[in-house]
């Protein structure tokens, strides 16, 4: 049996099992409560790995772990590290258990939800909700570009191909099963990448080109000190730097992982999920980072063909994995990637059907009929992010992109806001319009101003996304604090606190 019929088989049983999971749960319930968070009623475990399995795809895998593994060396393997730490286990024991009380309590479904709530403001909940919708389009076309890489290079196919097979497969899921069946799916492709990145990383060190663990340590670090990529520049750990923060912390503010703590069972599951959550992370960011970094031992100084979206994919094909892991390596990723793509189709749909039409222009809508456009949403926004997949746009500046923007608009107004009762609307405003232009710089270089050159000799603008994600989380908090200060102090209207959000009787 040839190498691709074995991969084509192992892949075919993973369509069965996606277009089952959908099947089943096609009539599970017909409104938006069922399709956004199903019965609350979610455990540890299918919490865990649904967050899990959104947070890391094919960007992690092939976008990102080869790019810095290139870039860094072994230094990339902080990237992971600091994903599992903060990206994990710190967002879930700040975010989880308060996010699931406020939102079961006030039964609030989407982020623009929790903001209006909490801070009375209709216009906080439409500028939201229209930036969740457009700006998760580019991570998800992200998605797309890391999965077709892979599987251009290992099954010889056309990239178009394998840009519609995913479509498919994440759009199947979605439009037939919603919430519950993303979660189920979700736990299954989530006990598929732990087992297959595990495998990868035994094959990997295994390989001729590593030569074992401790031979492929030794070979890299002193590639790195020949190469001088021991010593890093000011620039080198700035970029770094920026790269490990936007990764962790910036997953804190983005709506399709807060989402993931909505339909959470109660405080035990959230602790219990909170060691589960990590492990993964631990697991599969951290090896998953860790292959990449020994990229120079396959290709020394000479890139491969296509760039650094191909150097993963490249590693795979010429480090003479067994044809039966190869199939798992590429269900893993297509795992990966669908989960990531149904939680963000999900999320930008669901809030442009309920907080957008419904809430705004057409009211007397029934739920059933709100359900049915966030299907037919969520079709359009997949057929949307396989158009701009097809831009010449390499995967990190897409991702970057939509992170820093929807990071630096919403974390500082959604994280504080569980935490301190006196942040008020005008805070928000100020943290979210903030945060949101300094985010939208490189994306302004990138359409506009090519050779727009970023401050200290950093290099292009459009280039520095991680870079300006981090700035703008930061003004975004600051924004938060100063502005609220001030309405207080000068007796703004906006200034007004709103303790029944926290259960408190006026």
């Amino acid at each position: 049996m040839g190498r691709e019929t074995v991969i084509w088989i192992v892949i075919g049983c993973y369509v069965i099992f996606m277009l089952a999971v959908g099947i089943l749960n096609s009539r599970q319930g017909g409104g938006m409560a069922d399709f956004t968070v199903g019965k609350r009623n979610a455990g540890a475990w299918i919490s865990a790995l649904s967050y899990g399995t959104a947070y890391f795809s094919a960007v992690m895998f092939i976008g990102y772990s080869g790019s810095s593994g290139w870039q860094f060396g072994l230094y990339s393997t902080l990237v992971g590290i600091g994903n599992a730490v903060i990206g994990s286990l710190l967002a879930w024991l700040v975010l989880a258990r308060r996010t699931r009380s406020v939102t079961h309590r006030l039964k609030i479904k989407s982020m623009p939800q929790l903001f209006e709530k909490r801070y009375q403001s209709q216009g906080i909940k439409l500028f939201s909700c229209i930036v969740i919708f457009i700006f998760l389009l580019p991570y998800s076309a992200s998605v797309y570009k890391g999965l077709t890489s892979v599987c251009s290079v290992l099954l010889k196919i056309d990239e178009q191909v394998c840009m519609v097979m995913i479509a498919i497969a994440s759009a199947v899921v979605l439009v037939l099963g919603g919430y519950v069946a993303t979660l189920k799916a979700d736990f299954v492709q989530g006990l598929i990448m732990m087992v297959g990145v595990f495998l990868l990383v035994v094959m990997v060190v295994a390989s001729p080109q590593v030569g074992g663990l401790a031979q492929g340590l030794s070979n890299m670090a002193g590639y790195m000190e020949q190469s001088g990529m021991n010593n890093l520049t000011l620039q080198s750990a700035i970029s770094l730097v920026a790269m490990i923060l936007m990764t962790s912390i910036g997953t804190w503010g983005l709506p399709q992982m807060v989402h993931k703590y909505y339909g959470i069972r109660d405080d035990k599951e959230v602790k219990r999920g909170t060691i589960i959550s990590t492990f993964f992370a631990v697991l599969v960011a951290g090896g998953g980072y860790f292959i990449g970094s020994f990229s120079h031992l396959f290709f020394g100084d000479t890139l491969p063909a296509g760039g650094k979206d191909y150097i993963i994919p490249n590693m795979l094909n010429v480090a003479h994995l067994p044809d039966i892991l190869v199939g798992i390596v590429l269900v893993l990723l297509i795992s990966a990637s669908v989960s990531t793509l149904s939680s963000i189709t999900l999320t930008a749909c669901s809030t442009a059907s309920m907080d957008l039409v419904k809430a705004r222009l057409r009211p007397q809508l029934p739920d059933k009929s709100v359900a049915i456009l966030t299907r037919i949403l969520c079709l359009l926004f997949v057929i949307a992010s396989y158009l701009i997949a097809n831009s010449n746009t390499p995967i990190l500046d897409l991702m970057s992109y939509s992170w820093g923007i929807l990071s630096g608009a919403f974390l500082a107004p959604y994280a504080l806001a569980l935490y301190f009762k006196r942040l008020n609307r005008a805070g928000a405003w100020a943290g979210m319009l903030s945060g949101f232009g300094v985010a939208m710089l490189p994306v302004l270089g990138k359409l506009f101003f090519n050779g727009w050159q970023a401050p200290f000799g950093l290099g292009l603008m459009m280039d520095q996304g991680p870079l300006f994600a981090c700035l703008a989380m930061l003004v975004s908090v600051l924004f938060c604090f100063l502005f609220s200060l001030l309405a207080r102090k000068l007796g703004w209207p906006s200034g007004a606190e709103n303790t029944e959000f926290y259960g408190e009787k006026v």
